[in-house]
């Protein structure tokens, strides 16, 4: 991966006007596009197949009115008067014919309405007129009509007594359109301020923002286009455009402050711009894949609109990862040296050193590592108590699907709703729908009177209103009234008493029933919502466990990361516990009540806090690795790891806390939720966990943090996060010649279980011949090609380092195996390509037809004469070999202990290569014949073929 990025920071360094031009064109073009082709949202909340769903799908279609969008027009009088007074009564019927009148309403029902009751209040003060605006959602209704709704209830206002009131509100007032403000701009100043301090230059500090503002812009125009052809809430934006500024400032970050790093050490702009994004770039990869995994882990829950809520979320962090890896590099180019900070003035600082100072460097962080890793044990305890103890309010959070009364006071739909509260009871704004097939029924409208009595003699259930069939008087619905709010748990609790009863109603009354309605729905969904959270939970964390043990190949850095991931989260969600379920420091976050917290926040915050606790762990503990690898003591390492990269954790986790925290104060009410807890999990996770905890329980370990079982390093993969294959390349830039001319040169090289201890050599314009066992020989061939991962040694093939650039190596060298004898010659012909740098011939001895002979040997020919590519042959046999006339043998032979001599095969030097390229014949490390596991080696051999017979 590091090699790869190199190759691309490089590409782009040097056309850093194409790639912003082509970015910023992205961006343009998708924004014209939204501009005339955007979609709409949908802030409907259905999980396909529950019970609650699967009865409203039936009610729409036989009721098709009960899926329309409804207003409710509220008239309150003052009290001591009465809305049925022959004054006002009167009144409020002509309000309901003007309504009737309006274009876009379907009908308006009028209070005293032939099949409606409960419309007015007990004490005869309030009355509410129900307007059917048709089928739309409220994120289609439009503006207009929402105005002319207002304006007939100001006119009915009018026109009552003076102290009348008419709120105007309900479902066709409940949406939310996504916005940015002014409040969400200062988060990004502070960002800015930070980066300046952090990198000591504006322009250097602007290029953060710049990068993660064209992402932003383009994550947001594709959710809008995309809107059109899937099912988006209006939280999904947001919370892409709130992530995507966070992660890609960060990312921004931790690639220029490298960069910036490597440039005050002498390093010139081009090398210092390859080298910062093939090392922090890496990391980069990491952290943003391992978010976007545990967005995308967010299906996990099998509800449609939080699915896609986490893809698109997704998008966003991918745009930041890939603008950081492409457009910094194209500025880094641009500027050139002019990037490079002013030398640090160190003369006054030389002269009055502070206080340990000298002996100890490290600035604050230097000192501060140094506090909490002087008796780590008691760092552990305090700080897993500390954190720990926010989490325990995590066991009453109170989760539920938003409604009208979290809403903005002042709002139409929050009016609405307290007025309706106030005079109908919280119950008035859930209703819960009953509906029953009544088709076999030879008394359909005593049945239905009959459920009416049986549900209102239910606990829970404070007035039936509405109880009636439909036209084909085939399917009844029942509208039920809570005693309590939508959000209540007891209303939850009176939904399964109504499904308890639909067995009973079934023996009884011979009719099939459900349970459905908005409330019901979102009951169903937080159900499903708060059941996801422990599978999701697991898959988290044993996410966590693989990813971390992969990278750090260490089995006790996985285990202290994921309990303080866990840490980190409880803490997100107990205080978002205390702050909305309990009201604690409301004024502070601009709200005036406690609320139930959004269903899905939970589960998001835990996804999203995953993948950025991942970014700091990796980014510190690498640092760590890194030091102690290069032989540091296990205690002085996690130090000098944390003094290097603390400035940058401490700058990233400030600059994600303000983009989070300012997302707060206007936010929308699940994304100040979400915000809020991540947020707190931020600050709590870089500085409690990672820059506290994490040093502490390293030092408590000591070495033992770092060791893994050696049959499991082995097997792992290698994830490459540190660039550690480029700074091999660096080291090895002049290895073996500073031309890099020979075909392949390697030395002590192994593959266990095949061969050991080999040197190989082969100049440009030479054939060359390995000779032995097959399992070793093929073995080799495929390594010196780049197709077979070398265990041990280093090699240069095709000028390329292997195992790092395997896949280029494979591209410059051709590997054909003579054991597959179809279409031999042909692939012999094709195998010597403009580019090919050399060709390796498997089982050339097994080569007998003239034709083949004839096509390898015009291959031998060809490459002698072109000076610029070498031969390779693998055989068993020597003699088999005369007719092609090698111009040296290497002998591999098996021994009972690893050669000792300097094994040589041939004199040149050959190049690492890679795997086939497309349509290119080749074997891969399955087809390798199995060896006697014993050492192997390469013995120089001179052979004379006209001594040797063919045999």
């Amino acid at each position: 991966m590091s090699s790869f990025l190199h190759d691309l920071s490089a590409w782009c360094f040097h056309r850093g006007k194409t790639v912003i031009g082509v970015w910023l064109a992205v961006l343009v073009a998708l924004g014209a596009l939204t501009l005339g082709f955007r979609g709409s949202f949908d802030d409907s909340f259905t999980i396909p197949g529950a019970p609650s769903q699967t009865a409203m799908d039936h009610m729409k279609a036989v009721f098709p009115q009960a899926a329309d969008l409804m207003a409710n027009v509220v008239i309150t009088v003052p009290d001591g008067a009465s809305v049925e007074s022959q004054v006002n009564k009167p009144k409020i019927e002509q309000g309901v014919k003007d309504l009737d009148k309006l274009d876009f309403v379907k009908s308006a029902t009028s209070p005293w309405g032939d099949y409606v009751d409960g419309m007015v209040s007990s004490d005869k003060t309030a009355a509410v007129i129900q307007v059917d605006v048709g089928d739309q959602t409220s994120m289609s209704f439009p503006s207009s009509d929402k105005q002319a709704l207002q304006d007939a209830g100001k006119k009915i206002q009018d026109s009552m007594p003076n102290g009348t009131k008419v709120d105007v509100g309900g479902q066709a007032f409940g949406a939310t359109l996504p916005s940015l403000g002014v409040t969400e701009a200062l988060g990004v100043i502070v960002a800015l301020v930070v980066l300046f301090i952090t990198l000591g230059s504006l322009i250097a500090a602007g290029m953060p923002i710049v990068t993660a503002i064209i992402g932003v812009g383009i994550s947001a125009c594709l959710t809008l286009l995309l809107a059109n052809f899937t099912d988006v809430n209006s939280t999904t934006p947001m919370l892409a455009v709130m992530l995507g500024l966070a992660v890609g400032i960060d990312y921004a970050l931790f690639i220029l402050s490298r960069h910036r790093d490597q440039l005050a050490d002498g390093v010139d702009p081009e090398t210092s711009a390859t080298r910062a994004v093939a090392t922090s770039g890496s990391a980069v990869i990491f952290a943003g894949t391992t978010v976007i995994i545990a967005l995308v882990g967010l299906s996990i829950a099998g509800i449609p609109f939080l699915t896609v809520m986490g893809i698109f979320a997704a998008i966003g962090v991918a745009l930041a990862v890939l603008i950081a890896l492409t457009m910094l590099p194209a500025f880094m180019g641009l500027m050139g040296a002019r990037m490079t900070p002013r030398k640090r003035r160190v003369g006054r600082r030389a002269k009055k050193p502070a206080k340990g100072e000298g002996s100890r460097p490290g600035g604050i962080f230097g000192w501060w590592v140094r506090v909490v890793t002087k008796v780590p044990l008691v760092t552990v305890l305090v700080v897993v108590v500390g954190v720990g103890s926010l989490a325990i309010p995590m066991k009453d959070l109170h989760l539920s699907l938003p409604s009208a009364a979290e809403d903005a006071v002042g709002t139409p739909s929050r009016q609405t709703y307290d007025a309706l509260t106030e005079k109908f009871g919280e119950g008035f704004n859930g209703p819960i729908i009953v509906t029953a097939d009544i088709v076999n029924s030879d008394d359909p409208m005593g049945v239905i009177k009959d459920l009416k009595k049986d549900i209102e003699a239910l606990p829970g259930v404070k007035q039936v209103p509405t109880a009636l069939p439909n036209q084909n008087a085939d399917t009844a619905m029942i509208q039920v009234i809570p005693d309590t709010g939508p959000s209540d748990e007891a209303t939850s609790d009176l939904v399964t008493r109504l499904r308890d009863q639909q067995s009973k109603w079934q023996d009884e009354y011979d009719v099939d029933t459900g349970v459905t309605g908005q409330t019901a729905i979102q009951i169903d969904v937080s159900d499903q919502l708060g059941g996801a959270l422990v599978p999701f939970g697991i898959f988290v964390i044993g996410l966590c466990l693989v990813l971390l043990t992969v990278v750090f190949r260490s089995i006790a850095v996985p285990i202290k990361a994921t309990v303080g991931y866990l840490l980190s989260a409880g803490s997100a969600l107990g205080v978002s516990q205390l702050v909305f379920n309990r009201g604690i420091g409301l004024s502070i976050i601009n709200m005036d009540k406690a609320v139930p917290i959004i269903s899905f926040m939970p589960i998001v915050v835990m996804g999203i806090l995953f993948g950025l606790a991942m970014d700091y762990e990796v980014f510190l503990v690498s640092r760590m690795r890194e030091s102690y690898t290069h032989g540091m003591d296990a205690k002085e390492a996690v130090i000098d790891g944390f003094i290097h990269s603390g400035k940058v954790v401490t700058a990233a986790a400030v600059i994600m806390f303000s983009v989070f925290a300012f997302f707060i104060p206007e936010g929308m009410n699940a994304l100040r939720e979400i915000a809020l807890a991540l947020a707190v999990g931020i600050l709590v996770d870089a500085f409690l966990v990672r820059m506290t905890f994490v040093p502490a329980v390293l030092t408590l370990l000591g070495d033992k943090a770092w060791w893994v079982p050696k049959w499991l390093d082995r097997h792992m993969p290698v994830l490459d996060i540190e660039g550690e294959a480029v700074t091999r390349e660096a080291k090895l830039a002049e290895w073996p010649t500073a031309s890099h001319t020979e075909a392949v040169h390697g030395e002590k090289l192994a593959v266990h279980g095949l061969f050991s201890d080999v040197n190989a050599h082969v100049e440009p314009g030479e054939v060359q011949a390995v000779v032995g066992p097959t399992g070793p020989v093929t073995g080799l061939l495929l390594a010196l090609s780049g197709r077979l991962a070398l265990d041990e040694g280093t090699c240069r093939s095709a000028g390329e380092l292997l195992p790092d650039r395997a896949a280029k190596v494979r591209r410059l060298v051709s590997f054909v195996d003579a054991a597959e004898a179809d279409g031999l010659a042909g692939r012999l012909r094709e195998a010597l390509r403009p580019e090919t740098r050399m060709v390796v011939v498997d089982h050339a001895d097994r080569i007998v037809d003239p034709d083949d002979r004839a096509a390898l040997a015009h291959l031998c020919d060809n490459a002698r004469k072109r000076g610029a590519t070498g031969v390779l042959l693998g055989a068993q046999r020597a003699r088999r070999l005369d007719w092609a006339r090698p111009d040296g043998f290497g002998e591999l032979v098996a021994t009972e202990a690893p050669y000792q001599g300097g094994p040589v095969l041939g004199d040149a030097s050959p190049e690492a290569v890679a795997a086939p390229a497309p349509g290119e014949p080749g074997r891969s490390q399955d087809s390798i014949p199995e060896s006697p596991d014993v050492a192997t080696a390469v013995r120089p051999r001179t052979v004379d073929p006209s001594t040797e017979g063919t045999r």
